[in-house]
This record gives structure tokens, C-alpha cells and sequence, in this order.
């Protein structure tokens, strides 16, 4: 048996031995059987988590593989070698078991909700209700449909662009289930939505990445040392990810501190947290000793540890989904619908003083925000380091953009948000034609790029080529293109607002960060293609961006006119429920978040113009200079200038009557 055989059959032993550790510790191995009520059985009991446990390990693996081949292995001007192939093709394996195994996890899951055995639900009524009409039958439904669709995209991907796609997706694909078990139930569902996934993406990469790279080792295959180098910094950015994520989840679902030790669910997430300090243990002694092995040709040290870790990290697999059939502690919470929808009571009266006091913390946004500042705050200083400037300008539009975004998604203007529509509209409004403003006056991509190095090995792929090539792909030139980017920016937001989509958004917590999200990329790229500094595929003159503006703002003001007179409540099955008792009502709120629509306009209108015109006169500067340089040097010539002193002569000429 080969190395990589038996640490796969290891890493799987450690996986099933910790599932069933957990799953005894939990209480759920051995459930008491009452009397008269179904019982699925034992196969249905123990089928489920291990189904469950199989989906997890060959959804990691999936990202894992397309990891390796798409990022930590070089790759030839983005061509992908030839183990990035072998590891793409065999992702394609792993994504049909990913496929199956979330099939076996909808019969069990109809089995275990119907409480009958495998064989009576076996046909078409049971697997179709589950499937189709349950939030985690729908949730495992997805991940078969997404993970054919991964095997079968996976067959023909031969660049690191499409092996980047396809980890893209995976990473979507791992979602759905976590996110409709304990989480949608947590009190704070939205604290807890947010931490769940960002603790299950960056998980993901660090074990699925760590796995494929023992496996690299093991096999004797090229390019170790690169790829272990890419692994290490990644890994260490997955590692603080993983642990604020798993604070943030745990505060969402634990009603004290003691719960931790007078729980089973409690002592499970201390073996869990156990376990991740190893890890991070582990992680460390790589970076400072088996890496250095590595780059001196000794690789056996960083084998044997990646090993161990990957066995240690397999066990931490098996344990959360034991942890996941564990149910958290019972807590109180209030008897009121409107604390199970916002997460929150319903605030008093807005005042401005309530807008400034009562913030609210959104883990996705703060974490965008606290990256975007973070990584932008050291390009700039990695120039400064080396002696190159950068506007100040520009960096004071920057933070200027992320503090207002950190304003509008975690100050009280984003808790009212949820519960007036015309503060909502606020919300939106500054979302998406002010904050994108600053953000594309502050040229991120001109810092990144030159902030970053090239990449070590000529035709590979950094971070700095990555950039160059999605700013350079068919996508981005696309949907950069003025009409599309004003396609996008306008017509959105009405397929948002007189469709059901905005009540399906507010209703759900991912869908709510998706809308939000959409607000803040679709005015980004729209003001980008006007005013923004950084390159683009096509860049219009100054007149044509001063066109594209004045044609599109009237569409918000029409939309504005539009909500004024509109006369049903959008969205009702979310305000209602609420039974917010003070303010106006739910229709004369929608009127004057219309009017807020039609009259925000001027306010981006204004700073746009004055961007405009300071870029137009600053570009006429340079063209000015560069004439003059042209002029001054010896033997060089302007035909423009010269064009003009002849028609000059002419009239001379022509005045003295030669």
C-alpha cells in the first residue's frame, strides 16, 4: 500500500472515530426511545451523520484539489501543468461522491424527519417533499445539482482561470446545508448565518489545501516548495479567520460562558477549540522549522508533520459534524415576532440620537470593512517603506468610502433599515452612489499594483498577475462596458423593488448580505467606468462620462416618482409582522423613501461633477506638459503646434497682402 493509500485510510479511520466519540459525548448515538413515537432506527441514526461526514470530506477535497491546481502550484502564463491537470480531473471524482453523498443525505434526512426506515421511504412522494419543500432538503438538493455540475465542468478546465472559477463555485456549493441546521434557529441568526460561513469557507481551504499538499509531498510530485510557501501564508489568514468566525458562532448560540462546561454541546466545542489550538501549534512549527527543511531539500520532516496534521485536522471534521447534530443549549429569548425576524426587539422612535447610539454589529460587513482598510493601509505603506509616494488624496477618499460603508451597515441607521422602508432607502442610497464614490476615487487596484511584486517565476501567476488578468478578461470588459455597467446600476434596482425579490431578501439573512452587496459592487462599477482612476478595458472621454451621467440619474428620480405612487405595500409580509407601533405607516414611509430616491440624487450628481472636472483639468495639465517636453527636445517636433504657427503665417501673410 502506498503512502498516500494509507494516509487516506487513516485520515478516514480519524474521521469516523471522532464522528462516533462526538456523537456518544453528545448524546446522540444512544438516544432514549419513547414509546409510541416513530423511530427511524439504528441505520437511519448513524447513517445520517456518516453521510453527512462523506459529503464534508469530499466537498473539502473538491476544494482542496482545484485549490492546489488554481493557486499554490505554478502555472505556465496561465496554462495549468501537469499536476494542476491531474488534480482538476480528479476534483471532477470527488465532486461526483460530494453529488452522491448529499443524495444519501436526503434519504436519510426523509428518514429520519418521516421517523421510518430506509426502505419504507423510498419512493417518489417522500425524497420529492424532502427535497423540494424542507429548507435542508432544498439545501442538499443544491449541492447535487452544484457538484455535477463541478464534475462535469471539471473534465474540459485546462487553465488556472477556469480551475479558479470551479474553486469559486465549489466554495458556494459548501453553504447551503450548515446554514439551515442550528444556525437558522440561533436567536442571533444573523451573527450566526455570517460566522458559519465564513468559519466553513476558510476551513475548507485550510484542510482541503493541507490535505492535497501532504498528498503532493507524499507522491514526490514537483514544485513542493512553491506550493508549500503559498500554502503557509494562506493558511495563516484561514487560521485567524477560523477562530474569530468560531468566537463569533459560539457567542451566537451559547446563553453564558458556563454553558461551555455544563453542556454536551459545550464540551464539543471545547474539543473543537482544543483541537484548533493544536492545529494552530502545528502551523506554526511549519512556518518556522519544516519549511526551512524544505527549502534546504529535506523534505521528509514537513511529510511526516503535514501527515500528522492532516489526520488531526480529518478528526476536527468528524467532531463538527458530531457537534452539528448536538443541539445547542436551551436560552431564553422574548415570545415576540419581531425579536425571531430582526434578531433584535424593535427599536424606539428613531431620533438621530438613536441612529448614532444603537449600532449594530454585521460580522460580514465589518469583516469587508476591516479587510478593505487593512489591505489598502499596507500597500500604502509598503511604498512608503521603499520610497514611493501615493496621493493623499486618494488614500483620504478611501477611508473616507469605508467609513461611511462601516456607518451605514453597523450604526442604528442599519437596524432601522430593517424596519423603515424610507431609512432603508437611506441605506441603499448611500450604499450605492455615495461610498462607491470615495472607494473608486481611492485607485485600490493602481495601489495593488504597485504594491505587489511580480510573481517569483516568470509566466506564473501572483497575486499582482491575477489582477492584471481578470482586469484584462472577457468578463470584466464586458460588464465594464458604459451600457452594461448602466444596465446593471439602473435596472436592478427596479427588478429588486416591484418584484418579489426585495421581501425575499429581507427575509433572509444571506439574502439580505447579497442585496447589500449588490448595491455597493453595482454602484461601484458604474462610477468606476465614470470617474475611477484605476484602468480599465475601455475608458470614455470626459464628455461621454458627463452624458452617461445626466442620462442615468434621471432613471433614479423616475424610480423615486414611481414608489411615491405606488399604492401597496412593498414588501408587507416582512413590515407587517413586525408591529412597529410608532412612526407613520407602512405606505407613507414607502412614499417618502420614493421621495428620498428622488432627491438623493443631487448628492452624488454634485461629487461626481466636481471629480469629473478636477480630472479633466488635471489630464489637460499633462497633455500640456508633455507637449511642451516634446517641443523642448532637440530635433523633435509638435504637428499640432506646427499645424497651428503655419495657419498663423498664412493670416500674417495674408494681412500684408503677399
Amino acid at each position: 500500500m502506498s503512502r498516500t493509500a494509507r494516509l487516506a485510510l487513516a485520515g478516514a479511520v480519524a474521521a469516523v472515530a471522532a464522528l462516533v466519540i462526538g456523537m456518544i459525548a453528545g448524546g446522540r448515538a444512544f438516544p432514549r426511545i419513547i414509546p409510541g413515537l416513530p423511530d427511524a432506527g439504528a441505520v437511519v441514526r448513524w447513517g445520517l451523520p456518516v453521510s453527512k461526514l462523506l459529503m464534508d470530506v469530499t466537498g473539502v477535497l473538491t476544494v482542496g484539489l482545484l485549490l492546489t491546481a488554481a493557486l499554490l502550484l505554478p502555472n505556465d502564463k496561465g496554462m495549468l501543468g501537469k499536476p494542476g491537470l491531474l488534480y482538476v480531473r480528479a476534483s471532477s471524482w470527488t465532486a461526483l461522491g460530494w453529488a452522491a453523498s448529499a443524495f444519501l443525505a436526503i434519504v436519510f434526512t426523509t428518514a429520519d424527519s418521516w421517523g421510518r426506515t430506509v426502505p419504507q421511504i423510498l419512493n417518489r412522494e417522500y425524497l420529492t417533499s424532502t427535497a423540494t419543500q424542507t429548507t435542508q432538503g432544498v439545501a442538499l438538493t443544491l449541492v447535487v445539482l452544484f457538484g455535477v455540475a463541478i464534475a462535469l465542468f471539471s473534465r474540459g478546465a485546462i487553465t488556472a482561470g477556469a480551475a479558479a472559477g470551479l474553486l469559486v463555485f465549489a466554495l458556494v456549493t459548501m453553504l447551503p446545508p450548515p446554514l439551515t441546521g442550528h444556525t437558522s434557529s440561533s436567536p442571533n441568526h444573523d451573527l450566526a448565518t455570517s460566522a458559519v460561513s465564513l468559519h466553513l469557507l476558510a476551513l475548507a481551504l485550510w484542510v482541503g489545501g493541507l490535505v492535497v499538499l501532504a498528498a503532493h509531498a507524499m507522491r514526490g510530485q514537483p514544485q513542493l516548495t512553491v506550493a508549500a510557501a503559498r500554502f503557509s501564508a494562506l493558511a495563516l489568514w484561514c487560521f485567524v479567520a477560523v477562530g474569530l468566525s468560531g468566537v463569533f458562532s459560539l457567542v451566537a448560540r451559547l446563553g453564558a460562558l458556563s454553558d461551555l462546561w455544563t453542556t454536551q454541546y459545550g464540551l464539543l466545542a471545547l474539543a473543537k477549540i482544543v483541537a484548533f489550538v493544536l492545529l494552530g501549534y502545528v502551523g506554526y512549527w511549519h512556518r518556522q522549522r519544516t519549511l526551512v527543511d524544505l527549502e534546504a531539500g529535506r523534505p521528509r520532516a514537513f511529510t511526516r508533520l503535514a501527515g500528522g496534521e492532516t489526520l488531526l485536522m480529518l478528526a476536527t471534521v468528524g467532531l463538527a459534524v458530531a457537534l452539528s447534530r448536538t443541539p445547542p443549549p436551551e436560552f431564553s429569548v422574548p415570545a415576540d415576532r419581531a425579536f425571531e425576524l430582526l434578531g433584535f426587539p424593535v427599536p424606539p422612535e428613531i431620533t438621530i440620537a438613536n441612529v448614532f447610539s444603537l449600532w449594530w454589529f454585521d460580522l460580514f460587513f465589518a469583516a469587508v470593512a476591516a479587510v478593505l482598510a487593512g489591505l489598502y493601509g499596507a500597500g500604502v505603506y509598503r511604498l512608503m517603506r521603499r520610497g514611493d509616494s501615493w496621493p493623499w488624496g486618494r488614500t483620504a477618499a478611501w477611508f473616507i468610502g469605508i467609513a461611511l460603508l462601516v456607518f451605514a451597515t453597523q450604526s442604528g441607521l442599519a437596524r432601522y433599515a430593517k424596519v423603515l422602508f424610507d431609512v432603508h432607502m437611506i441605506e441603499h442610497m448611500t450604499l450605492s452612489m455615495i461610498v462607491p464614490i470615495f472607494l473608486v476615487l481611492g485607485g485600490p487596484v493602481t495601489l495593488a499594483l504597485r504594491a505587489l511584486k511580480p510573481a517569483a517565476r516568470r509566466g506564473d501567476r501572483g497575486p499582482r498577475e491575477w489582477i492584471t488578468t481578470i482586469l484584462h478578461s472577457r468578463a470584466v470588459k464586458v460588464m465594464s462596458h458604459p451600457v452594461v455597467a448602466t444596465a446593471i446600476f439602473v435596472a436592478s434596482t427596479y427588478a429588486l423593488y416591484f418584484t418579489p425579490l426585495f421581501e425575499s431578501a429581507m427575509q433572509e439573512h444571506l439574502g439580505h448580505i447579497w442585496m447589500t452587496l449588490h448595491f455597493l459592487l453595482s454602484g461601484s462599477l458604474f462610477f468606476w467606468v465614470i470617474i475611477g482612476v484605476d484602468p480599465g478595458p475601455s475608458r470614455l472621454p470626459y464628455v461621454g462620462r458627463l452624458l452617461m451621467l445626466f442620462v442615468t440619474m434621471p432613471f433614479h428620480a423616475f424610480f423615486g416618482i414611481a414608489l411615491m405612487m405606488t399604492g401597496s405595500v412593498i414588501a408587507a409580509g416582512w413590515y407587517e409582522p413586525l408591529g412597529r407601533t410608532w412612526g407613520d405607516n407602512l405606505l407613507q414611509t414607502q412614499q417618502d423613501g420614493g421621495a428620498i430616491a428622488w432627491g438623493f440624487g443631487e448628492i452624488p450628481t454634485l461629487l461626481v461633477l466636481l471629480a469629473i472636472a478636477a480630472q479633466w483639468y488635471r489630464d489637460d495639465e499633462r497633455q500640456a506638459r508633455r507637449a511642451d517636453r516634446k517641443a523642448d527636445r532637440g530635433g523633435a517636433r509638435d504637428p499640432e503646434l506646427d499645424s497651428y504657427n503655419d495657419y498663423l503665417a498664412r493670416l500674417d501673410r495674408a494681412d500684408k497682402g503677399e
